[in-house]
């Protein structure tokens, strides 16, 4: 049986980084009490969450025709603009994760599931058990919260160049558009 890293619901949900624009390491923290709960992942996975978890609410907004009370934004005085909280002690590395509404209780089901190596045997890999399980079960204020702060740490790294969407280094970069030249940004 796997260790189950529960939160129903926490005190704290947030993504946030560590390092340096285009050296930055995404985590999923959340806190209940004394307890810290820290999962590294790729800021691809954390885009993803996000924006996933804002459909799910829109779809469960106009599907329970008002029997879920679920808000259109993040509500005022949801907004967490904190730090991560230290220690920083990376649980794990999130591999796999699911996400559904839970109606019996009204809450945003967020699992996340550690990186299984599946190099040797992917069918043996399918049918392992995952070590731990970071479950976290939000009301649908806080998941919206959770999704502003996510779009705002994703938005927080290296600026795109206007011509190719790649990162701009603070050193610049060379953009394909413009035959090799190294373009720099342009703030």
């Amino acid at each position: 049986m796997p260790v189950m890293h529960e939160f129903d619901p926490p005190e704290r949900f947030v993504a946030g980084t560590v390092g340096e624009p285009g050296a930055r390491t995404f985590f999923l923290q959340a806190r209940s009490g004394p307890r810290l709960v820290s999962v590294a992942l790729e800021k691809q996975q954390v885009a993803v969450l996000a924006e996933r978890i804002d459909e799910l609410l829109d779809e469960v907004m106009t599907a329970t025709l008002g029997d879920a009370l679920v808000p259109a934004v993040a509500p005022l005085g949801l907004d967490d603009a904190e730090p991560l909280e230290q220690p920083i002690d990376e649980q794990f590395r999130a591999g796999t994760m699911t996400l559904s509404w839970d109606p019996s209780i009204s809450r945003v089901v967020i699992e996340v599931f550690p990186l299984v190596d599946t190099a040797d045997d992917a069918e043996e890999a399918e049918d392992v058990e995952p070590a731990e399980v970071f479950l976290v079960r939000l009301e649908a204020g806080p998941a919206r919260a959770f999704v502003k702060r996510a779009s705002l740490v994703i938005d927080a790294g290296r600026p795109d160049c206007p011509f190719c969407g790649n990162p701009i280094d603070p050193d610049g970069h060379l953009c394909v558009r413009a035959n090799g030249f190294r373009r720099r940004d342009p703030a």
